[in-house]
C-alpha cells in the first residue's frame, strides 16, 4: 500500500514593499480613511490611490513634482494592474489634492499610530513608561505671493515663507508618533504640544528640552495624566523645603511655584529635580519630573532618556535633509499643508518598516545603550531600489530581509560630530542650572493652607 505523502514545509512567502506597507495600511485602516470622505459618484482619483501615489512620491528622486508624480503613478499602476487606474495628468492629481479634506489624512494618520503601537509593542516601552520626545523645526517654503502673504516671514526682511513643524518622536525605535504644523515667526511649541496631548498614548512620559518650561503648560501635562521630564534653565525658579548646596545635589523633591500662582493662591507643582553630569560637554542638566517615585523612574533611566532625546534631532534630519524637505515645493497654502501632512505620514511609515525588520534579539529596553536602529537612508535606498525595479523584477533577496540589514552605525566616537563654523551661526551657550531657593515661613503657612483646601 502506498502511503500518502506528507506535505512538505512551506516555504515563507517573500514580502515587497506593498505587502510591508499593507501591515501598516491595513483594510480597517482604508475604511476608517474612507468614512472621513465626502461622497462622490466614481471619482477618476479615488481616495486610496490618490493618497498612495501622494505617500510614495516623498521617497521618489525627482527635481520636481510632476516627475515624482509619474515615477509614483507607474509604480502604483504596475503593482495594482488589475483596478481601475487613475488619472494621468498632474494637474488632475493636484485638483483631487485640492478637494481632498485634511479630515482624511488626519484619518490616515490615525490609523497607521494604532497600527505602529501594535506592530512594535515588544520596543514600546521604557519600564513602564511610553517615552517620547518633543522638539520643532521649520522647513522653507517657495516665494509664491500667497504664501508670503498668509505665512509671513521669519528672520530677516526677505527671508522666505516658513512652515513650522512640532513633532513627537518615540525615542526607543525613533519613529515619530505625532506632529502639528504652524506659520514659521508665529507658531508656538508649547501650544502643540498640548494640542498633541489627545493623540499620547497610556503612561507617556513626554520628554523636552529647556523651551518647554512654564507652570501652564506643566499642568496641562497633569491634568491629561501624561509624565514629562524636561530640561530645566536659570529663567525658571524652583523651592525646596530645606536649603541645599548646587555643588553637591543629585536629586529632590521641589516645588514649581511662580509668584503669580502663590499671588492667586494657587496650588504649586510637586515634582522631582534631577542633576546629571554631560562628560561629554562638561556641563550639568538639571532635569524636571512629575514622576516621584525612584522606583519607578530610576535617575539612571532619566539620564538614559535624555540622551536618547537626541532621536528628535535625528527625526527631523531624516526628514529635512534625507528626504529632502529642507524646501517644500507646494506653492499654496492648501497645497502645503497636504505636501507636509502626507511626507510626516510617509516618513513615519518609512521609520516604522526600519524598525520592525531590525533584529528581534536586541538587548532589553532596561538596558544602557539603545536598541539596533534602522539606518533611514538605507532604508530608503532599498525603497528606492523597488520602486525602480517594479517595472522590471528580477530575483532578489526579499524586500523584507534587505530592510533587516540596513543597520546604523554604532561604533564609539571619540569626539562630537563635526562642527562647523557656519557664516552668522551663534555658539550654543548651554542653559544654567535653575533658580533654586528655600521656602519661607509666610511661603510654607501658605503651601499648608493650600494643600489643606485641596
Amino acid at each position: 500500500m502506498v502511503q500518502a505523502r506528507k506535505p512538505g514545509r512551506l516555504r515563507p512567502r517573500a514580502k515587497s514593499l506593498l505587502q510591508c506597507l499593507g501591515e501598516f495600511l491595513t483594510p480597517a485602516v482604508w475604511k476608517q480613511v474612507r468614512n472621513a470622505v465626502r461622497r462622490r459618484k466614481m471619482p477618476r482619483w479615488d481616495v486610496r490611490p490618490l493618497l498612495m501615489v501622494l505617500l510614495i512620491m516623498t521617497w521618489c528622486c525627482g527635481d520636481s513634482l510632476p516627475e515624482r508624480f509619474e515615477t509614483a503613478r507607474g509604480f502604483y499602476v504596475v503593482c495594482h494592474d488589475k483596478r481601475r487606474r487613475p488619472g494621468e495628468s498632474f494637474q488632475g492629481f493636484q485638483q483631487a489634492l485640492g478637494k481632498l479634506s485634511m479630515a482624511v489624512l488626519r484619518a490616515l494618520a490615525w490609523g497607521v499610530r494604532g497600527r505602529i503601537e501594535q506592530l512594535l509593542a515588544e520596543r514600546w516601552r521604557l519600564g513602564k513608561f511610553v517615552p517620547l520626545g518633543c522638539d520643532g523645526s521649520r522647513a522653507e517654503c517657495p516665494r509664491s505671493s500667497e504664501l508670503e502673504r498668509r505665512l509671513g516671514q521669519f528672520g530677516k526682511p526677505d527671508s522666505a515663507p516658513m512652515l513650522w513643524i512640532t513633532a513627537l518622536v518615540h525615542l526607543i525605535t525613533g519613529v515619530p508618533w505625532s506632529w502639528r504644523f504652524g506659520k514659521g515667526g508665529k507658531a508656538s511649541e508649547r501650544d502643540h504640544l498640548v494640542q498633541m496631548l489627545k493623540h499620547l498614548p497610556r503612561l507617556a512620559l513626554v520628554v523636552a528640552d529647556a523651551g518647554y518650561y512654564g507652570y501652564q503648560l506643566l499642568q496641562a501635562l497633569m491634568a491629561a495624566k501624561v509624565f514629562f521630564l524636561i530640561r530645566m534653565s536659570s529663567n525658571v525658579t524652583l523651592y525646596t523645603l530645606q536649603k541645599t548646596p548646587l555643588t553637591e545635589y543629585r536629586e529632590g523633591r521641589v516645588y514649581y511655584w511662580p509668584e503669580g500662582v502663590q499671588a492667586k493662591e494657587g496650588r504649586p507643582i510637586e515634582a522631582r529635580l534631577l542633576r546629571i553630569h554631560d562628560r561629554t560637554r562638561q556641563v550639568d542638566v538639571w532635569l524636571l519630573t512629575n514622576v516621584l517615585s525612584e522606583k519607578d523612574f530610576s535617575w539612571e533611566q532619566a539620564s538614559q532618556l535624555y540622551r536618547w532625546r537626541w532621536e528628535n534631532e535625528g527625526y527631523f534630519r531624516t526628514y529635512k535633509r534625507t528626504l529632502g524637505k529642507v524646501k517644500l515645493m507646494s506653492r499654496t497654502v492648501r497645497e502645503v499643508h497636504r505636501e507636509a501632512e502626507a511626507s510626516m505620514i510617509a516618513t513615519q511609515l518609512l521609520l516604522a518598516q526600519g524598525a520592525q525588520a531590525m533584529p528581534k534579539s536586541q538587548a532589553p529596553a532596561e538596558a544602557k545603550e539603545p536598541r539596533v536602529m534602522c539606518s533611514p537612508r538605507k532604508v530608503l535606498t532599498e525603497i528606492r531600489r523597488e520602486l525602480a525595479g517594479a517595472r522590471a523584477p528580477r530575483r532578489r533577496r526579499c524586500f523584507q530581509e534587505r530592510l533587516r540589514l540596513c543597520q546604523r552605525e554604532r561604533r564609539k566616537r571619540s569626539s562630537p560630530k563635526a562642527v562647523r563654523s557656519w557664516p552668522r551661526r551663534k555658539d550654543h551657550k548651554p542653559p544654567g542650572p535653575p533658580e533654586i531657593l528655600t521656602l519661607t515661613r509666610a511661603q510654607k503657612r501658605l503651601l499648608s493652607r493650600v494643600q489643606n483646601a485641596a
